[in-house]
């Protein structure tokens, strides 16, 4: 673990170092990096996607996107999907190792009560997340860390949440590369439906929710209400 984490942040140093600072390089940038590489190429995809997510202020998009173009969107795809999944456990492991101890010290089992115990839950709202473009993936990674959750249901929980995201990115920059417009307007439309599906979603639970409450409770708030 100690040589992925200065392995990543060696590329992290590296991309601060090549003058694009913590805004990350661009879709261009990258795509150039990829050329120069050559046959090693994929390595730097998946390396470049860790470092996106270990240090977070470097943007994944961009990177995505590049990989798309250069690689086709199913190459591409594993690339983005497999550089996030090794970049998600690094920061989880980070998290386990420097925090989830330290904080059990301190809180014992009360670190673990209500749903913060439920491995179901955890694994469930993991993948939610990862569903959600506005949700931080880096922060998630590390937050979900300090949980009591098992390694391999975050892993399987991220990957299957990341598939969808990592490939329509691939597949915007497989369409910008071969100049489809048709294409990448599709690929937008698509990272909209991921954004826009889940809110639906949300609303329409939480309408369920109220609309389904239970008459006993407002029964009793109407009685309460009569007294006063």
């Amino acid at each position: 673990m100690v040589l992925a984490v200065l392995t990543v942040l060696a590329v992290a140093l590296w991309i601060w170092l090549s003058g694009t600072g913590f805004a990350g390089p661009s879709r261009e940038t990258v795509a150039v990096w990829v050329e120069r590489a050559g046959p090693f190429g994929p390595l730097l995809v998946i390396g470049l996607m860790m470092a996106a997510v270990v240090a977070s202020p470097v943007p994944s998009a961009p990177i995505a996107v590049a990989a798309g173009a250069a690689y086709g969107h199913i190459l591409g795809t594993v690339l983005v999907a497999l550089g996030a999944e090794l970049g998600a456990m690094l920061a989880f492991l980070i998290a386990r190792k420097l925090g989830h101890d330290a904080l059990s010290k301190r809180f014992g089992d009360k670190l673990d009560m209500g749903l913060l115990g439920s491995q179901n839950v955890l694994m469930l709202t993991v993948f939610a997340s990862r569903l959600l473009p506005f949700v931080s993936f880096d922060m998630m990674s590390y937050a979900v860390g300090l949980t009591r959750l098992r390694l391999w249901r975050f892993a399987l929980a991220t990957f299957a949440g990341i598939l969808p995201a990592s490939f329509v990115l691939a597949h915007l920059g497989g369409e910008i590369a071969g100049a489809g417009a048709g294409g990448a307007s599709l690929a937008v439309f698509g990272l909209g439906l991921l954004t826009g599906v889940p809110l639906l979603w949300l609303a329409w639970k939480r309408n369920g929710r109220g609309k389904h409450s239970d008459p006993g409770l407002e029964q009793d708030q109407r009685g309460e209400t009569g007294f006063r």
